[in-house]
């Protein structure tokens, strides 16, 4: 009887242990697909439209036809594989265009990389050519490290290396360019010109 006893519990223990590690090694399986991130994107959409919104004012709107969202890396980001065009305003409602083949928005910085047959037409109808170009929206500015063409209404063109610049065009700054430029020749005359 003392043996049956010794028995019993014996085989109730290695029962026990035997559902433990079963149980175990099926669940640490299912723990570790979850600690693992997915390999594509978190989720996908189509028709985007995002608005960025300053004291209640349009500031910009990113149009894109596709976007994949990567929330779940260790810098989240939004993909745009098919481009996007994007147009920021300023505070005089006035219009600068950008679009692109491809681009990418940095959820946590707001920072948006542009590649690709990337051209911005200011709201003087200037336009800028570029295979790159970052838009920081959080300090209305542009630029690039990447060649660039400057392009003005009248003609005049801007050929550089790379360039920073506020949104407005207002500051901008190049390195290593070259340009031509068309000034308009003005003769003076004045009432006081003609000899009597």
């Amino acid at each position: 009887m003392h043996g049956t006893k010794k028995h019993i519990i014996l085989m109730t223990v290695t029962a026990f242990a035997v559902t433990v590690f079963l149980g175990c090694s099926g669940g640490g399986n299912q723990l570790r697909k979850l600690q693992e991130k997915p390999d594509g994107p978190t989720s996908e959409g189509t028709g985007i439209v995002l608005r960025y919104i300053d004291s209640g004012k349009v500031t910009a709107l990113l149009k894109s036809d596709y976007m994949r969202q990567f929330s779940n890396e260790l810098f989240p980001y939004d993909e745009f594989p098919d481009g996007i065009n994007l147009t920021f305003i300023d505070e005089e409602d006035r219009e600068n265009f950008i679009r692109s083949d491809y681009a990418i928005k940095y959820t946590e910085t707001g920072l948006v990389d542009l590649r690709t047959n990337v051209v911005l037409i200011t709201s003087d109808s200037d336009t800028l050519k570029a295979q790159q170009l970052y838009w920081d929206h959080n300090n209305n500015w542009v630029y690039t490290n990447k060649p660039y063409t400057l392009i003005s209404k009248d003609g005049s063109r801007n050929d550089g290396d790379l360039f920073d610049s506020s949104e407005d065009f207002t500051n901008f700054v190049s390195l290593n360019n070259s340009s031509k430029q068309y000034i308009k020749e003005e003769t003076a005359t004045t009432q006081n010109d003609t000899i009597q």
